[in-house]
């Protein structure tokens, strides 16, 4: 090892170099004296690096066990492969649950169990899944096209989640908050998602968002921070190993924050609304990883 150490960002073969929001990153790493560029997560170069920093990996739903073993023969991967594992199944949401975080209300639909659908509208995803693809909002009362859309997703070998769909989001959004090395960095609104009119990206792994600046509020930060330390000690780590942490929150029709996602494993940062400050405390965090 070097006092320039190489530092990859692992991509995948459809966006080998990301959705272009690590631009930033690049240039910060470059600055903070690393050799960094991109990498196809399993490609054997990866092995060799530094660092490898899990950041576009967005067609792992589909080979899943393959990107774990992947993950675990890195030498030096962020987040790490325990951290991949279990982020990458939702029913960590469950998980988060038991811990006392509020989430958005969840009904493990396993194949050949009944389900007890919601009596409002509500939103069926694979448990296994990145970038929106498969999940699906329906109306109160479309049972039938929820149960074949189900269906079709067990038929895939997932099980999925099923949520009363959270009103708020179509006026309010998601907000994003963002931390880096156990600390806050910044925060951002995603706008709905599964919406008539959203589309998947060219390269068909992500659904395209309306993103956001924002501040947000006290008791959104207070929960989000607190979600990254029940996270980190279910997962028996400091909460400074997270390289990356990504907590989407909504609310509920009280005005309550509730966790809709814990993104730990290849999520957006926002590095757009983070700016070069961002992209610099995830350079030197990651420089110091590469060089320990």
């Amino acid at each position: 090892m070097t006092d320039s150490p190489t530092v990859l960002l692992a991509g995948c073969a459809a966006l080998p170099r990301g959705d272009g929001d690590e631009e930033v990153l690049l240039a910060a790493l470059a600055d903070a004296g690393c050799i960094a560029d991109w990498v196809v997560w399993g490609e054997p170069r990866s092995l060799q690096a530094d660092l490898v920093i899990l950041r576009a990996t967005w067609d792992y739903d589909s080979r899943r066990d393959e990107f774990l073993q992947w993950c675990e023969a890195v030498p030096r991967l962020r987040n790490d492969a325990a951290v991949a594992r279990w982020n990458t199944d939702k029913t960590y949401l469950l998980d988060l649950q038991e811990r006392g975080v509020s989430i958005v209300p969840t009904v493990l639909a396993e194949p050949g169990q009944p389900v007890e659908w919601p009596d409002t509208e509500f939103v069926i995803k694979p448990t296994i899944g990145a970038g929106s693809r498969g999940a699906q909002r329906f109306p109160a009362g479309t049972r039938r096209h929820a149960e074949e859309h189900l269906a079709t997703l067990h038929a895939k070998g997932t099980s999925a989640l099923v949520q009363p769909y959270q009103s708020t989001v179509d006026r309010h959004g998601e907000t994003a908050v963002v931390f880096i090395a156990g600390e806050l960095s910044h925060t951002y609104v995603k706008g709905p998602l599964l919406v008539p009119g959203a589309w998947l990206d060219g390269s068909g792994l992500f659904a395209t968002e309306t993103l956001m600046p924002v501040e947000a509020t006290p008791d959104v930060v207070r929960f989000a921070d607190r979600t990254v330390d029940v996270a980190a000690d279910l997962l028996g780590m400091d909460r400074g190993e997270l390289l990356y942490a990504r907590v989407d929150v909504v609310r509920s029709d009280e005005g309550e924050p509730l966790l809709l996602e814990l993104e730990l494993t290849e999520p957006s940062l926002g590095f757009a609304f983070g700016g070069r400050p961002a992209a610099d405390r995830m350079a030197k965090a990651a420089r110091d990883i590469a060089l320990s």
